[in-house]
């Protein structure tokens, strides 16, 4: 039952789907003298990451994280000014048409209204066509 435990929690952690304490069994598992046969092959591996636990730097590491901060700190602030004012620049102009222009529009609007009137009435005229084609169709079989 040990050994089906430690192959599942093996694929486990191959997977990264372990926690710290699932890895710590495995650990203990593989530091024993006794390994399953067909799990031999990851003893080593273990028994490294062990040796690396205990590994200890004896070199001094300095760290300056204050200066990349504040540039950091000052791009963030320069690009949102640059965009709250490309924003504000788009939102408040507002196209400016010439006299000529504004005429054309005019004329433009007054044209449509034309056509659409002079639309309405070619479609009435042709509604009453149909009624003029039954009447003949009507007419030609009393005829013949």
């Amino acid at each position: 039952m040990e050994l089906a435990r430690i192959e599942k929690l093996l694929d486990a952690y191959f997977e990264g789907n372990t926690s710290l304490a699932e890895e710590a069994i495995l650990r203990n598992y593989f530091a024993q003298n006794e390994v399953a046969p067909h799990l031999a092959a990851y003893k080593p591996m273990f028994d490294g990451f062990t040796l690396a636990k205990k590994e200890v730097s004896k070199q001094d590491v300095q760290v300056t994280e204050k200066q990349f901060t504040v540039r950091r700190w000052w791009y963030g602030v320069a690009a949102s000014v640059v965009l709250a004012i490309g924003v504000a620049g788009f939102m408040f102009s507002e196209p400016k048409l010439t006299q000529e222009e504004q005429e054309a529009l005019v004329a433009f609007e007054k044209t449509r209204e034309a056509m659409q009137m002079m639309s309405q009435n070619f479609n009435e005229g042709a509604e009453e066509l149909s009624y003029i084609s039954t009447f003949t169709q009507t007419k030609n079989k009393i005829l013949k």
